[in-house]
């Protein structure tokens, strides 16, 4: 009866408010992107998530830009890339890691990097393939460039 109701914030419109340069815009997915979590470690989601990226799918990504998030320890960065797949399809990634100085001093626009996704949900999550064979992402590499020759 008295005061004003309390509007419901969701946690995707939170991170936008405090972190306009992680919102759906910025990193240039589409409004079906769940968002970037602010503490991954918390989130018992973002584990679930990152276990199922580890032993996804191979692909190949094209590093468009990132965004430190923090810089406790290991910098926590979100990669933006633009994934190839070996099945045709084309999307923009974005990738939740913690790096060391010496791998964020090495990010350049343009970088190609081994990624692994999920084919089943296709939500933007990619991570980075580091324990990627080189001959498997050789091949990968080699299938796409056959696609888009042909």
């Amino acid at each position: 009866m008295f005061g004003k109701k309390k509007q419901k914030i969701s946690l995707n419109d939170l991170m936008e408010q405090l972190r306009p340069d992680l919102s759906r815009e910025s990193l240039g997915v589409g409004p079906e992107f769940p968002g970037v979590a602010p503490n991954p470690l918390l989130s018992g989601e973002a584990r679930k998530r990152n276990a199922e990226l580890r032993a996804g799918a191979l692909a190949i990504g094209v590093l468009v830009d990132w965004r430190e998030v923090s810089s406790d320890g290991s910098p926590r960065v979100v990669l933006m890339l633009d994934v190839d797949t070996t099945d045709g399809i084309s999307f923009r990634g974005i990738a939740d890691e913690d790096l060391t100085i010496t791998e964020l001093t090495r990010l350049a626009p343009g970088q190609t990097m081994p990624v692994r996704y999920r084919p089943a949900v296709m939500d933007h999550y990619v991570a980075l393939a580091r324990d990627a064979d080189p001959a498997d992402v050789q091949k990968v590499a080699d299938e796409i460039a056959r696609r888009k020759q042909g």
